[in-house]
């Protein structure tokens, strides 16, 4: 596809931006064109929207509200409303739909994500597409606090998808979505994703998306599908052969072999509690162990992350694992949440590590 080709965290910021921006200087929402996301089943495209909502909320102060339309499921009428007869009988009148009722007022911003556009019926992408162009449909109007953005799958990907008209493309500013492990990591720690996921991820990151449109495998590893496997670890069982079953029938039995197997590695851990309560265990040597332990330091980290003593702790025995992954660890310490660097600062072992490996650290500078 000749068009934009972003990572999931480029796309957040440069719309979330280009938004904000409008937002911020009382300009029309409808100067920016409607956004159509391209991009292969599970690769994020929902997460991003979900995403894009809070950074404006975070950078206007106002409420954004999220109205996803999965449009797979729609039919024409569905978006036009239903039709009626006026009060004396003479003209059909349509009632709204449902989703254009959203709040107008001044301290909220609307988005209408309209999902799977490209494999909706014909005649619905046509009713959808005068959403998307002009925004509105038949009689109703969209506010003007409302942003218009829409995802689909492409052709190329074998799934259920009808080719856009160029007309209506060509009205549209298009981005294709790629994966990418370290945008896909700086999420999931924020997320409260699993440390098992992460950890296998970080030893194996080609495992974090394995779509084949010419395979006809149901079940695969994408980032939506590995983030069901730890909802199962996180709700059901964090014993992963208690849940094997159902892992496999999220990321197909490959995959699935794979991330059983490499669990294995965290019966060699040393106890997270006492790193963080300043005992000092011995540092693992394996890479695959010390996977594990990174990953588990910082989910650890991120529930404890408003006891500073703790994080000292932590960060004091982090400083002695090989510099790699003290590296990797310190960076994940920053992406635990917004402006947490702000309070690791304070702590003068990470200053150290800042000092001499800084460089290195993905957002310590």
């Amino acid at each position: 596809m000749n068009i934009s080709k972003m990572n999931v965290n480029e796309i957040i910021s440069i719309l979330s931006n280009s938004y904000s921006k409008l937002i911020k200087n009382n300009k029309p929402i409808k100067l920016m064109p409607s956004v159509m996301l391209w991009g292969a089943p599970g690769v994020g495209k929902s997460q991003a929207i979900r995403q894009i909502g809070k950074e404006i909320e975070s950078k206007t102060g106002k409420t954004v509200v999220v109205t996803d339309v999965r449009l797979l499921l729609f039919n024409p009428i569905d978006l036009r409303g239903i039709p009626t007869s006026n009060e004396d009988k003479t003209l059909a009148v349509w009632l709204k739909p449902q989703i254009f009722q959203m709040d107008e007022s001044k301290n909220v911003i609307n988005i209408l994500f309209l999902d799977e556009i490209s494999a909706a019926p014909p005649s619905v992408q046509a009713a959808a597409y005068q959403i998307t162009l002009d925004r509105v449909i038949g009689e109703h109007k969209l506010p003007d606090n409302c942003i218009v953005i829409a995802a689909g799958n492409r052709v190329t990907d074998k799934a259920v998808a009808y080719k856009m008209p160029k007309a209506l493309a060509n009205r549209l500013l298009h981005i294709e979505v790629q994966e990418n492990f370290v945008s896909w990591k700086d999420w999931a720690i924020k997320a409260g994703i699993n440390e098992k996921v992460i950890g296998f991820l970080s030893f194996k990151p080609d495992f974090l998306m394995k779509f084949n449109p010419e395979s006809d495998d149901l079940a695969y590893p994408t980032p939506r599908s590995w983030e069901m496997v730890s909802n199962i670890l996180n709700y059901v069982s964090n014993n992963e052969v208690n849940v094997y079953n159902l892992i496999k029938g999220l990321i197909g039995i490959g995959a699935a072999v794979e991330f059983k197997t490499w669990c294995l590695v965290f019966k060699d851990l040393p106890s997270i509690e006492d790193i963080f309560n300043g005992k000092n265990p011995p540092v693992p040597q394996r890479n695959d162990t010390l996977y594990a332990l990174a990953s588990s330091l910082v989910c650890y980290a991120r529930e404890h992350k408003t006891d500073m003593k703790k994080i000292e702790n932590s960060i004091k025995y982090i400083s002695k694992m090989p510099p790699d992954f003290c590296i990797i660890v310190i960076g994940d310490y920053i992406s635990i949440e917004k402006d947490y660097k702000q309070k690791l600062i304070k702590i003068p072992e990470f200053l150290r590590i800042i000092e001499t490996k800084g460089k290195y650290i993905n957002g310590a500078k």
